[in-house]
């Protein structure tokens, strides 16, 4: 009998009489076994509930990031959709000819009233010699015109009072000579000849006729009015003859300066279109002048704008140049959106309608942040963040 007999026998129970020693071995060795699974058992179950943990604490980091994100960024607005913007003037010729000199080239910056550009003067040059000497003409013209009014004023009624004198003078020869005639007819006829009457008689009417020469006289010297009215009236003629000769050379002054372009104000030369000796026409433009001054001008979302105010500050970043941070604030928000203003704005009111959101342009002031020996471009992409109050 073996030791499990033994036991068995010892505590009263008898061994099932169908189990073998074999079998008790074999369940023996079964007890064991599992007495040693038991452990491992544990350790699987604890790495099965590890990634669980890790789960749960990813979950609340990333709650809680996100809810310091949302607190962060609650009051800001930002898109993509951005571009710098400025002035570009286009600077046109306003006469033809050959392109003589050129003080610029690509991308050059220059200065308000800098000389930039040459067109041949030659012609117009002589066009302003020739109106100055029409007012050196219309000037001398004008002097005699009030030289003439200056005899005029004196001679006039000096010309009446000769006048005068003449009728009176004719007058008195008239009388003496009426009374000789009427001698002659008076006296007997054989005290006198015939000669004598009749030279009596001819002598009459010569006075006669001295009479009415100088009453004519009289009544042209008695013009005096008029003929200082018409000598003022000459002067005025040449005074509009001298003021349209400088008016022509004003025009050809003017004329003349449209060959000589300038710069309007401070920028740099851009997209130019002529080169040394180009033939360049009238309203030909020849290059643009990009002002300094640069804006941003953002296209937010309509469901954007409902906070946004004038005013409001603004970071932006540039994609051209990372570096830079610059900063702004909103000038003022445009009162349309871009498809209202666009050369074929959408009629809503015909066929099926599909609701898209509008982006309104909203133009920003940079205020710093731009070094001072670097400008920037037009049109490149900006990425501003609009800060609401």
């Amino acid at each position: 009998m073996d030791e499990v007999e033994k036991q068995a026998a010892s505590s009263g129970e008898a061994a099932p009489p169908h189990e073998s020693k074999d079998n008790r071995d074999e369940k023996k060795s079964d007890d064991k076994s599992e007495g040693k699974d038991k452990p491992e058992d544990k350790k699987d179950e604890k790495h099965s509930k590890l990634p669980l943990i890790i789960g749960s604490i990813v979950v609340v980091i990333a709650i809680i990031v996100g809810v310091i994100y949302w607190l962060a960024t609650r009051n800001e607005q930002s898109t993509d959709d951005a571009y710098t913007d400025g002035r570009a003037i286009s600077i046109a010729s306003n006469v033809s000819g050959y392109a003589t000199s050129l003080y610029v080239t690509d991308n050059s910056y220059v200065t308000a009233g800098q000389l930039l550009l040459v067109i041949d003067p030659r012609e117009t040059e002589a066009e302003q010699a020739q109106d100055e000497a029409n007012i050196q003409l219309a000037q001398s013209q004008l002097n005699s015109a009030i030289v003439n009014l200056q005899v005029q004023q004196v001679q006039a009624p000096a010309q009446l009072e000769q006048a005068q004198a003449q009728l009176a003078q004719a007058q008195a020869n008239e009388f003496v000579a009426h009374r000789n005639y009427l001698r002659q007819l008076d006296v007997d006829q054989r005290a006198t000849a015939s000669s004598d009457v009749d030279q009596a008689a001819a002598q009459l009417r010569s006075t006669q006729a001295s009479v009415k020469s100088a009453q004519a006289q009289v009544a042209t010297a008695s013009l005096i009015g008029q003929a200082i009215t018409t000598a003022q009236e000459t002067i005025k003629q040449r005074q509009a003859q001298l003021a349209q000769a400088q008016a022509n050379l004003a025009q050809a002054k003017v004329k003349l300066s449209y060959s000589y372009i300038r710069a309007p104000q401070d920028g740099s030369i851009t997209m130019r279109n002529v080169e040394l000796g180009t033939y360049v026409q009238t309203g030909q433009q020849v290059f643009y002048i990009v002002s300094p001054k640069i804006w941003v001008v953002a296209n937010f979302k309509e469901t954007q704008l409902n906070r946004m105010r004038v005013g409001d500050k603004v970071k932006m970043s540039v994609d051209a140049y990372p570096h830079l941070h610059l900063t702004g604030h909103v000038d003022s928000i445009q009162q349309g959106s871009g498809a209202q203003f666009s050369a074929f704005p959408a009629e809503n009111a015909t066929g099926n309608f599909v609701k898209i959101v509008r982006r309104v342009p909203v133009k920003i002031l940079i205020d710093g942040g731009i070094p001072a020996n670097q400008g920037l471009p037009l049109g490149i992409s900006v990425v501003p963040t609009v800060t609401l109050k």
